[in-house]
């Protein structure tokens, strides 16, 4: 029996979801109890996620075992909407901003389980995000650089365009001071070498234009990814080439 099917049997009799969580959560620490948060996220009622979305930064300050039951909620919340409960976009992209960044891993996650269940659902639904805020692209770039996800060309080549038009509201930042802005351009480090790598026909292209785009941000996201070893598997001569 694996750990995830111990969880499973354990929640079958638990009479306290919340106080359970909680001491399993590993909170606080630096790693979450994931594989308790992923059977949570698939077996959790409608009814207790929206109890756990009331633990608001507030009420559940980063790393601390109330976050957990966040966490759990957030990623909960892609698999309502796999099921169908398309209303609950609205607060899933909320939720991309939140404050704390285990809560917003968990809308990363979230979209993750939306896109394994329909990737073309999951692409349309991303667009408006876009034209987001700082956070909310970087929840699109966080959750599309999945390689499970990247299966399909149509699908890859889709998902570089976003990453493209991400690297261009980077380019086009005028305040750049922001944690936010920060932690999107952070998060970028590593978005393009995952979907470069899965379609590097078109994802090379692509890449080779920011990679001679001056502006010193654009610059240090593409080294960053430039020194991933999945680029260097993919094409080290072609890493070699820009990284001088």
């Amino acid at each position: 029996m694996t750990k995830a099917d111990q969880y499973r049997e354990a929640l079958k009799t638990c009479v306290d979801w919340d106080a359970y969580m909680m001491q399993e959560s590993g909170l606080p620490g630096p790693r979450g109890n994931l594989e308790l948060a992923h059977v949570v996220a698939d077996v959790a009622t409608a009814k207790q996620i929206d109890h756990w979305l009331t633990f608001d930064a507030s009420r559940a300050p980063v790393n601390s075992p109330k976050e957990f039951l966040a966490f759990c909620c957030v990623e909960g919340l892609g698999r309502l909407i796999v099921e169908g409960q398309i209303e609950r976009w609205a607060m899933l992209r909320r939720c991309a901003s939140d404050p704390r960044w285990r809560t917003r891993e968990g809308v990363a996650m979230a979209l993750q389980r939306i896109g394994d269940a329909d990737m073309d659902n999951l692409l349309s639904h991303l667009e408006p995000w876009l034209s987001g805020n700082w956070l909310e692209q970087r929840a699109v770039a966080a959750a599309l650089a999945e390689p499970k996800l990247l299966r399909e060309p149509a699908q890859i080549d889709r998902a570089l365009s976003y990453l493209d038009r991400i690297t261009a509201s980077i380019a086009a930042a005028t305040d750049r001071r922001a944690e936010d802005y920060k932690i999107l351009r952070q998060g970028l480090g590593y978005c393009w070498s995952v979907i470069v790598a899965a379609r590097p026909s078109s994802g090379k292209r692509l890449m080779e234009r920011w990679l001679k785009n001056d502006d010193k941000d654009v610059q240090w996201v593409m080294r960053e990814n430039l020194k991933k070893k999945r680029l260097q598997v993919m094409d080290a001569a072609w890493v070699k080439k820009f990284s001088k």
